[in-house]
């Protein structure tokens, strides 16, 4: 199995920038192409959240048919720069938006691991929440599958990153307590792979690991203290490549989308 994750899209409406600067429409062609260009191809991809900048029909529509230019198959979830009614009156018609109470998360099969996506949208909030309703459903599918290699993925890291104005939108506290203790139950929980923080991330939570992918255009600032302003940097968008293969288990590789010229023979 081979998923490529892209994270934090923020697509505004055609012909504007985000944030005044920022072409993101520009910055997903561009890793689509890279995505697209692999060999071997990834089986998927996933989308972790942060789909469009403003959660508009607009930025939506274009999204789609940016999306649509991959070579194979795409899923989608949410964050919270997205609008789960705006998002499902474009994307209605996929598998995703299956119901599940309201929530858009879902749950596919890739060869040997059951990849689980999750909704952690708190309307109003840059903040993520997992509430009863989406711990119990989260609950259910760790059941039915212990005996498999399982991929969560969900937008807000449910740790933090040192980044103080990022840990203040994190995941809520208590529910990345009963989060933790939910997974510590299920050990054959591989990977949480999110978004969000605009950066290449890893540490370790419930007994398992969690990586969050960089942004395909801008990156969070790396200001490792409490008090760092809010700030983004034009460092190379990049994505995330999860290998599983019996033997080896999962591997996560972060790619940047332009090569440098490369691959050149050593």
């Amino acid at each position: 199995m081979l998923l490529a994750q892209i994270s934090d899209l923020h697509i505004t409406p055609p012909g504007t920038l985000a944030y005044g600067r920022v072409d993101t429409a520009a910055f997903l062609a561009r890793a689509i192409e890279a995505l697209n260009a692999l060999d071997p191809r990834p089986d998927a991809v996933l989308v972790t959240g942060d789909l469009v900048d403003a959660g508009g029909i607009e930025e939506y529509r274009h999204l789609r048919t940016l999306l649509d230019a991959l070579g194979m198959p795409w899923r989608v979830l949410v964050g919270n720069h997205d609008d789960r009614d705006n998002l499902r009156a474009v994307f209605g018609d996929r598998p995703e938006f299956a119901g599940h109470d309201g929530f858009i998360q879902h749950a596919f099969d890739m060869g040997d691991v059951h990849v689980i996506a999750l909704d952690t949208l708190d309307p109003g909030s840059g903040a993520g929440r997992l509430c009863a309703a989406r711990l119990g459903w989260l609950e259910a599918q760790l059941d039915a599958c212990r005996e498999r290699p399982v991929l969560i993925g969900m937008h807000h890291p449910p740790v933090e990153c040192g980044i103080g104005f990022m840990d203040d939108i994190r995941l809520a506290p208590d529910d990345s307590r009963a989060l933790d203790t939910l997974l510590r139950r299920h050990p054959n929980v591989e990977r949480i792979v999110c978004g969000h923080v605009h950066r290449a991330i890893t540490a370790r939570f419930g007994g398992t690991i969690v990586w969050c992918a960089p942004s395909t255009a801008h990156q969070v600032a790396l200001q490792l203290k409490p008090d760092g302003p809010e700030a983004f940097v034009m460092e190379p968008p990049a994505f995330g490549l999860h290998l599983w293969r019996a033997g080896l288990g999962l591997v996560t590789h972060c790619v940047s989308v332009e090569q440098g010229g490369g691959p050149q023979p050593f």
